[in-house]
């Protein structure tokens, strides 16, 4: 039987659909190609906004005009955070909650065999375990993804994900170590550490995201570790300082922001001020040489005066990211942003977001013409075009070259010689032949 998996949301949800998908092959099912039907669908969702609930809803009935034969599981954060609303979507002949994803084989097993409908969402408990859970292949990709650790603690006045995800848990050492080791024995030179709250990886169980990242530049076969998205608060100057002795660490810090205004970071209830978050960034541009600081930034969060977005975009433009990903606040029910007063209109958002685009875009051209002159390594990815090659350096700026070899998963060097807002364009060094 054919399968597919469809995956909305974060490098977390990548990762747990491939271990799913690598669950079912192992269980003599077959990958479908894009294009072909598929005799069971898995759709894998998000819910970090309402637009993230829609894209779901859309994403079974397509599947299920596209396939209307086969056997269409819902997983993930959504049927989770949401279980009466997901268990009301009867296009899905089985739901799943994340707790009880491990289950997904043998309830479909149980569903080819009976033709009942299936649904299970089990609530997360304190002192819940980290699902096992490894994958050793990633299909069509050059950097594997290692989920580290799952859950949150936070409870940001905007967010639905601890009650997705529950409390923070970690992946023990030795099963890190053992799957980056298949991994690196795949052939994959760089993994990407991932989590739902990276940077609390080990507080339960009395280690830290530097242990992490330490037993992962141990494996001589990977040439390269990169971190995920992380929380700023958690980068104290010790942590940089030990961060910064692992030579196979990217120099790319995605940190999380929100907010460039104290008052509105104190309403998300974030732990930490613009004044904290600027000397976190000074540390780690003077820990690592060319280091790409990239984040999140919300715009229009209920009761954000003109004066605190003035204040938020001076903020974003005086840090100078590399990249930002920037969008408008959605009300989330079941959060307590969706209940507080001076809710912006959808127009002052949008208006918002596009001028703290237009501030973020010219930083981000600002970094890619700063990496010209310089010969980085390259880890090709994929053809942009006939005769040119993509990949990206140590700091995540993409470079294009021209070739005629295939260089898909080969790291090269190259020297930079000229960038525009979508990346830089390089040839390949004498020094790579």
């Amino acid at each position: 039987m054919k399968v597919s998996v469809i995956t909305l949301g974060c490098k977390v949800n990548q990762y747990e659909s491939e271990a799913m998908l690598s669950q079912l092959v192992s269980a003599g099912f077959v990958p479908a190609e894009e294009t072909e039907p598929a005799d069971v669908v898995v759709v894998n969702s998000c819910t970090v906004t309402a637009s993230s609930d829609h894209k779901v809803r859309q994403a079974l009935s397509r599947a299920r005009r596209r396939n209307p034969d086969a056997v269409l599981v819902l997983t993930g954060c959504m049927p989770q955070a949401f279980p009466e609303r997901c268990e009301a979507l009867t296009d899905a002949d089985i739901v799943l909650g994340n707790r009880s994803r491990a289950l997904l084989l043998p309830y479909l097993l149980q569903f080819l065999e009976k033709h009942e409908r299936i649904v299970d969402i089990a609530p997360h408990q304190t002192g819940d375990a980290f699902e096992p859970m490894t994958v050793g292949k990633f299909h069509e990709r050059t950097r594997a993804f290692v989920k580290i650790e799952d859950g949150c603690n936070r409870f940001c006045s905007y967010c639905i994900i601890p009650y997705a995800r529950g409390r923070v848990r970690s992946k023990p050492l030795d099963a890190l170590k053992q799957e980056i080791a298949e991994l690196a024995a795949n052939g994959y030179r760089e993994i990407v550490l991932t989590g739902i709250n990276l940077s609390a990886y080990g507080q339960d169980m009395g280690l830290h995201l530097c242990d992490a990242v330490e037993a992962a530049c141990k494996e001589p076969a990977i040439l390269r570790v990169r971190l995920g998205s992380l929380e700023p608060e958690q980068l104290e100057p010790e942590v940089i300082r030990r961060l910064a002795r692992q030579p196979k660490l990217c120099p790319q810090f995605h940190l999380s922001l929100q907010s460039g205004c104290d008052a509105t970071l104190h309403r998300m209830n974030r732990h930490y001020t613009t004044a904290e978050y600027r000397v976190i960034v000074q540390n780690l541009r003077n820990a690592f040489e060319n280091a790409a600081i990239t984040t999140d930034i919300m715009v229009g969060f209920p009761g954000e005066t003109e004066a605190e977005f003035a204040d938020s975009l001076a903020f974003a433009e005086e840090i100078a990211f590399a990249r930002a990903h920037i969008f408008p606040y959605s009300r989330r029910p079941g959060t307590a942003a969706d209940h507080a007063p001076d809710q912006l209109s959808k127009q002052t958002k949008e208006q918002r977001a596009h001028q703290m685009a237009e501030v973020t875009a010219q930083s981000r051209l600002a970094f890619h013409r700063a990496q010209c002159g310089r010969v980085e390594p390259v880890l090709f990815e994929q053809a942009a075009a006939p005769g040119v090659f993509q990949g990206y350096t140590a700091n995540y700026t993409p470079v294009r070259v021209q070739t005629a070899e295939n260089l898909h998963g080969e790291v090269r060097p190259v020297s930079i010689v000229s960038a525009d807002a979508d990346g830089c364009t390089g040839v390949l060094s004498e020094s790579s032949k």
